[in-house]
């Protein structure tokens, strides 16, 4: 959850949706996310819309967050049937953040309760929480586990003191086994998040890193590259020269390694950060947002997606409060996006995905760049041609996946 937001229009106090949400809304899969703003610590290299306790102050107590959410999702249910959308039970559910484990597992099931109450949960309904692995213990993910939660992903980041410090995570390489084992045993799928490519960081230590992840046999693990953030304190380190900037070359080396060792140990890339066991175990809810599926993104700096309408909340949990109590929509603003503009973003999106984009979404110029991507080993020429009986589709190779941004590039000049 970016602090940065888009420039749009202004966003209706009543939340009012155009009618072209409608538009083949039945075949469009529903989820909510939750933002939970909160953190213990601020991480140095984070932008997300996160706050600390001090950073606060009066007239945002976490106490009270719950009840808001909840207020929003009455509202959000409200506005959609307005809007003439078709009933649909939620298929996927994600507490993210911040720290959503920083409140009480109370809360997290009363704003899920909310969820089921408003539109009803899907049968197999993916419901996790993002956690950091000193925020939870046995019995936390328990109350979890029996409220409905069933997947929890635990940013691990790395398994080396030093970079978890550059880092400023607070918690020890000691503890991440220790929780994934809890969560196993109470019935919980487990993601892994790392980051590579921290300042200082070698690619023997992210070996280190990926071996204590793989060692914990989790379902799924997600890798992203460390992004320097304007703003954050990393970017100001690295700027006065106390620590050196991310380099492109061993980033590459990094990717690679990591695809390498989950290939290996029986993981599969679905997105080109994101690797699972099996289909079963691939975030479903990250799959809607590369599918251009429709959510509710409730909490402070949320956004949601309805029909090729996307809209932001205000950031500051105070201004979030307040619009919420006022019964007014908190949504800061929105953009409309017209049929080329949702073309163009589903040929970014999944042009990322192993299940690949087909090729007929591409017009008679952009099919004319797929020879030449599939020459430079950029995408999988067997795919793109289109085995017997098969849709012909543009699928990254691991080549193609380090230079995401020169293929569509390519595809879209």
């Amino acid at each position: 959850m970016p602090s940065t937001f888009p420039e749009g229009e202004p966003a209706p106090l009543n939340g009012a949706l155009p009618p072209s949400v409608v538009t083949a809304a039945e075949a469009r899969d529903f989820g909510v996310y939750v933002h939970v703003p909160y953190c213990r610590v601020r991480c140095g290299y984070c932008d997300f819309n996160t706050y600390t306790a001090e950073e606060l102050g009066r007239g945002a107590n976490r106490a009270d967050f719950s009840f808001q959410v909840v207020r929003e999702l009455e509202f959000g249910a409200k506005v959609l049937r307005d809007a003439g959308l078709p009933s649909r039970e939620v298929s996927t559910v994600f507490f993210g953040g911040g720290t959503p484990t920083l409140l009480p597992a109370t809360d997290l099931l009363e704003m899920l309760d909310a969820v089921r109450s408003q539109w009803g949960l899907a049968p197999g309904a993916e419901i996790t929480t993002e956690a950091n692995p000193d925020s939870v213990d046995r019995e936390y993910l328990r109350a979890l586990k029996l409220g409905g939660i069933t997947r929890v992903s635990f940013g691990m980041q790395s398994a080396v003191p030093s970079v978890l410090a550059t880092l400023d995570r607070t918690h020890s390489p000691e503890r991440v086994p220790q929780v994934v084992e809890w969560a196993r045993m109470e019935g919980l799928q487990v993601s892994l998040d790392l980051i590579y490519g921290t300042p200082g960081e070698t690619l023997e230590q992210w070996q280190q890193s990926v071996e204590a992840a793989l060692s914990c046999d989790p379902d799924h693990v997600s890798a992203y590259a460390l992004i320097v953030e304007p703003g954050t304190k990393l970017a100001a380190q690295i700027r006065r020269g106390t620590l050196v900037a991310p380099d492109d070359d061993l980033h590459a080396d990094m990717y690679s390694l990591v695809d390498e060792a989950l290939s290996r140990n029986g993981y599969e890339w679905y997105e080109i950060s994101n690797w699972s066991k099996s289909p079963d175990t691939r975030s479903r809810h990250n799959l809607s947002y590369w599918r251009g599926a429709d959510w509710w993104g409730a909490g402070p700096g949320a956004h949601s997606h309805v029909g090729g309408v996307r809209w932001w909340n205000v950031k500051h949990p105070r201004a979030y409060a307040a619009r919420i109590l006022a019964g007014d929509s908190p949504a800061h603003g929105r953009e409309v996006l017209d049929e080329e503009t949702r073309r163009t973003e589903r040929i970014l999106l999944e042009s990322r995905l192993a299940d690949g984009l087909p090729l007929a979404v591409l017009t008679d110029e952009e099919r004319q760049s797929v020879g030449g991507l599939i020459a430079d080993g950029l995408i999988d020429g067997r795919q793109a041609i289109g085995p017997p009986g098969e849709t012909p589709r543009l699928v990254p190779t691991r080549h193609g996946r380090l230079l995401a941004d020169t293929l569509v590039h390519r595809l879209l000049r």
